[in-house]
């Protein structure tokens, strides 16, 4: 059977890292015996300038056959004087692919450690995931503008909640069974929703897995004191936006970064989490890694293929042992040169 992938290069550096997904995508195939099949569609500034619009029908149209998209980056100054914003198109993906779960590896690989802002005894052994509701919450709710007053909805339902905890759960089964749920139940009604239905999925469905709570402040504080305490982080949309952040810079480069957006109806949405980084685009500067490691995401949990999402993961770990890099992270490499040798690595 071949699988369909659609790229979407978007903007700035977006066309550089999504050769990358692309080239390890094909590198891991063939070692596996997975046939791919590729095409490439307009998004963000790029469509905007070539159609008016910053997600257009065509690319609507195959992103929701595809059995997986990749997405480089969208956005830019080109785009800030006025009209369409790129961004738009983004979230017009993630509601036509149904797009509920954001996951956010961070991962701080041996070796790296004195890139982290931390300092490395209590940076080392981060290797956490980050799942996020993304389609509700307050960024959803009925909003009410005005110069005096104005007030955000943040609203959540139980299905909304088990939904994405669900996919917590199912991840830390395959990690180390341990779930940290984030919330602010001491204060807000949702988040006591949220915790109720969390402990009431884990106690029916998911008895082995080891469940924890920590409020939302309490865990930014956490994060930096302790990362690596930490396995799979369970929260609601808008802390879940302002933590995974957080955590991204423990790891050493925003470069090295990776992410899914899972749906219920469709293989789902990877992408590196760098932006489209204008001012280095076209110059080979670009780090590849995060993009490359989304591409090993799209193969684990788009296509079932966990074995070769390991091969892309463990070619990119013996890179980075070997030194090869790109500046970001203290490497000399360019962006073809770091992707040229993750896959003579998948190669052998």
């Amino acid at each position: 059977m071949t699988h369909t992938i659609v790229l979407l290069p978007g903007d700035g550096i977006g066309p550089e890292v999504a050769q990358a997904a692309r080239a390890v995508l094909e590198k891991a195939g063939a070692a596996h015996g997975l046939p791919l099949e590729f095409s490439s569609h307009d998004i963000g500034g790029c469509a905007i300038d070539a159609h008016g619009d910053p997600f257009p029908d065509a690319t609507a149209e195959a992103c929701v056959e595809a059995d997986a998209v990749f997405l480089g980056a969208v956005g830019g100054p080109k785009w800030d004087a006025g009209g369409p914003r790129p961004e738009a198109g983004l979230l017009a993906l993630r509601r036509a692919l149904g797009a509920f779960a954001n996951l956010r590896p961070i991962t701080l690989f041996p070796g790296l450690e004195h890139l982290s802002p931390l300092k490395a005894e209590r940076a080392s052994g981060t290797d956490m995931l980050i799942v996020r509701e993304l389609t509700g919450g307050i960024y959803f709710g009925d909003k009410v503008e005005g110069d005096e007053n104005a007030s955000d909805l943040c609203s959540y339902s139980r299905q909304e909640v088990e939904r994405i905890a669900r996919i917590a759960f199912d991840a830390a089964r395959g990690r180390s069974r341990r779930v940290t749920s984030v919330d602010k139940a001491n204060v807000l009604a949702t988040s006591r929703l949220w915790r109720n239905t969390v402990i009431a999925l884990r106690d029916a469905d998911y008895p082995d897995i080891e469940l924890d709570h920590v409020l939302v402040d309490a865990m930014a504080m956490k994060l930096i004191e302790r990362p690596a305490a930490f396995d799979v982080v369970l929260t609601e949309n808008m802390f879940g936006d302002i933590l995974s952040d957080e955590a991204s810079v423990i790891a050493g480069s925003i470069g090295l970064a990776p992410s899914a957006s899972l749906s219920q109806t469709h293989g789902g949405l990877y992408e590196p989490i760098h932006g489209s980084a204008p001012d280095i685009a076209g110059q080979g500067k670009a780090n590849p890694v995060g993009a490359m490691l989304s591409a090993a995401m799209l193969l684990r949990h788009a296509l079932g293929q966990e074995d070769a999402a390991v091969t892309i993961e463990g070619a990119i770990a013996a890179c980075l042992s070997d030194g090869i890099g790109t500046g970001d992270i203290g490497g000399s490499a360019s962006t073809h040169e770091v992707i040229s040798a993750v896959c003579e690595r998948i190669s052998a």
